[in-house]
């Protein structure tokens, strides 16, 4: 990988972090996270007025943590990236230590396996290897 393409991907990597941290901060600002339910639900007595609400209000909840827990790993496999990258060490399979392709960098810049290692990660996944 030439210093071209190291430098765009450090752009890529720098964009979707910023993307990403906007997001998280937008749900805090408008979702329930980090409100108590009283305040999330709007009610004044601290309860909703249906049980069918207080599930839908829950729900919603747990929805969001899991979306904003999902985005935080992204931000850690971003931040592991941009070290790499610092180190030398980026571009290379942490599975069969062959090179990632460009092509698939430039897709997900912070992939840690080559396309074969992942698909391998995502059969096991599935429960589709033996």
């Amino acid at each position: 990988m030439n210093r071209l393409q190291k430098a765009k991907i450090k752009k890529l990597l720098h964009k979707k972090r910023e993307e990403i941290t906007e997001k998280i901060k937008q749900m805090r600002k408008d979702g329930s996270l980090g409100k108590s339910q009283k305040d999330a639900s709007g009610d004044l007595s601290g309860y909703s007025l249906h049980m069918a609400d207080m599930a839908t209000d829950n729900f919603d909840r747990e929805m969001q943590y899991g979306y904003v827990t999902a985005e935080h790993r992204v931000l850690y496999e971003i931040d592991a990236a941009l070290a790499k990258l610092k180190e030398k060490s980026f571009g290379k399979c942490q599975s069969c230590k062959g090179n990632i392709k460009i092509n698939r960098l430039l897709a997900v810049p912070y992939a840690k396996l080559c396309i074969k290692c992942q698909e391998k990660e995502d059969k096991k996944g599935a429960g589709m290897v033996k």
